[in-house]
């Protein structure tokens, strides 16, 4: 097998504590180059930017933007331009809209566009989404809270104009979700609190349905402290299904059916290497079109200022 030679464009937290490990763990994929602006990596040739990277590195074949998503567009097509495959981090981009030019770009020049939801890979979710293709589900239930200090400390980005606030962590939730679920589910109502001094959510209620009036609802919250809540609690006519740890573990009327150590980020790496051996993409924009809806038709109240 040729070894995808991959660039590591962003070099935040996410990028150190789960990318480095899970190319370095995956046959078929090699760590090449980091770009970063702050921060290098020992050993590995260093460049500011993409582009400085694509015009003055070594050869390499694809990148995983692990960037904030306001600047992913312009990096994105601009390694597409250069013909290297393209790995998201998620979410995809600040937008629906503005994937669509990058899909297209990817078609044309036949490299893989790749937009990654690494909690569909935790291991509880495919025993969760064949548990569930075999019942009648009643009612769906989110409770995704979390403390922002310990997960995005000193990320100012993510309380800008599309850095999403709480829907960052969220949308693992939704990409759980729209796995899991039979039936796509749409957005009917929303309540999103807003910090005074932010531009985006710290905390949101969400209500969901599907075409036949499934009740869904989610909660999620940037403000929790002590243990952290990743849960999905799902009602049916044969017993209820609890996802928890991130989609880590599978509980049916409490008793443990699936639990298995995180190989989220590997699993998405040995994905990015399957596809960019034939160029073909993989851009599911379900988890973000609910997002973009809540804030469509979300109610806002303004909350006390998040100082960090």
């Amino acid at each position: 097998m040729t070894e995808l030679r991959i660039a590591i464009v962003g070099f935040g937290k996410i990028a150190r504590d789960q990318h480095v490990g899970a190319i370095a763990a995956v046959e078929g994929a090699t760590l090449t180059a980091i770009a970063s602006r702050n921060a290098s990596l020992p050993g590995l040739p260093h460049f500011a930017t993409v582009e400085e990277l694509l015009e003055k590195g070594p050869p390499i074949d694809a990148v995983s933007l692990c960037t904030p998503p306001q600047v992913r567009r312009a990096q994105a097509a601009a390694a597409l331009a250069a013909g290297k495959h393209v790995m998201l981090e998620k979410p995809p981009g600040t937008g629906v809209a503005e994937l669509d030019p990058l899909i297209a770009m990817a078609a044309k020049a036949k490299r893989t566009l790749f937009a990654t939801w690494h909690s569909r890979h935790a291991p509880a979710v495919e025993p969760a989404r064949q548990w569930l293709s075999e019942r009648r589900i009643k009612s769906v239930h989110i409770n995704w809270k979390e403390d922002v200090r310990v997960w995005h400390p000193g990320q100012g980005w993510i309380w800008e104009p599309g850095g999403l606030g709480v829907f960052d962590p969220g949308i693992n939730a939704l990409s759980i979700l729209t796995r899991i679920l039979p039936k796509p589910v749409f957005v009917t109502a929303a309540e999103m609190a807003f910090p005074s001094n932010c531009q985006a959510p710290i905390a949101a209620n969400l209500t969901l349905a599907d075409i036949d009036g499934l009740p869904v609802t989610a909660e999620f919250d940037f403000r929790q402290t002590g243990p952290q809540s990743w849960d999905i609690l799902v009602e049916t006519d044969r017993g209820r299904l609890t996802l928890s740890g991130g989609g880590r573990r599978m509980a049916i009327d409490g008793n443990i059916v699936a639990e298995a150590p995180d190989e989220e980020y590997r699993e998405l790496y040995r994905r990015f290497v399957k596809l960019a051996a034939t160029g073909a993409s993989d851009v599911d924009l379900a988890p973000l079109r609910l997002v973009a809806d809540a804030f469509l038709l979300g109610r806002r109240t303004v909350v006390e200022p998040f100082v960090d």
